[in-house]
């Protein structure tokens, strides 16, 4: 489920990567969707390590979704769900949205927005070469100044004007 290159480095590169997000949510912020799950990052860390949150996983593709139930199964996850479908089949029902390597900063915020309630966040795994002005019009966005990978870009925060 992820670049076969990554194999030695998966703690590092997509768990510690995935957890940057986990304290900059804040407390009672639920519930939670991680957009395009996949193999599960960065939904899956921050479930273990925020047991306070309630995380949705949304994945349409078969595969994934047998993946992500089985993981959560096994993890014994009680704050963690898999919904096996688009996004837009769900409505404004979460506080936070997650998206690591789901789509481009527009697109993420199209189907982001469409899935937060007023005054919720979209949290945003950039790449390396990401500019504020990459983010879509109306939108305030913050850049998280912890470290980033050394081949990865900032957490942005996106929220409506």
């Amino acid at each position: 489920m992820v670049a076969s290159s990554d194999a030695g480095r998966l703690g590092v590169r997509h768990i510690q990567d995935s957890l940057r997000a986990a304290p900059h949510i804040p407390p009672r912020m639920t519930p939670v969707c991680d957009l395009g799950a996949g193999a599960g990052l960065p939904g899956i860390p921050i479930a273990v390590a925020r047991p306070d949150l309630e995380i949705t996983l949304i994945e349409p593709r078969r595969t994934r979704v047998a993946f992500l139930e089985l993981v959560v199964e096994r993890l014994a996850l009680g704050n963690a769900v898999v919904f096996p479908g688009p996004a837009e089949e769900l409505g404004p029902s979460f506080e936070i949205c997650l998206a690591r390597g789901f789509a481009d900063p527009v697109r993420t915020w199209e189907i982001g927005r469409w899935l937060l309630r007023p005054g919720g966040q979209l949290l945003y795994w950039a790449g390396a070469t990401f500019r504020p002005g990459d983010a879509p019009a109306g939108v305030l966005v913050q850049l998280l100044e912890d470290a980033a990978l050394e081949s990865g870009g900032p957490i942005v925060i996106m929220t409506r004007q």
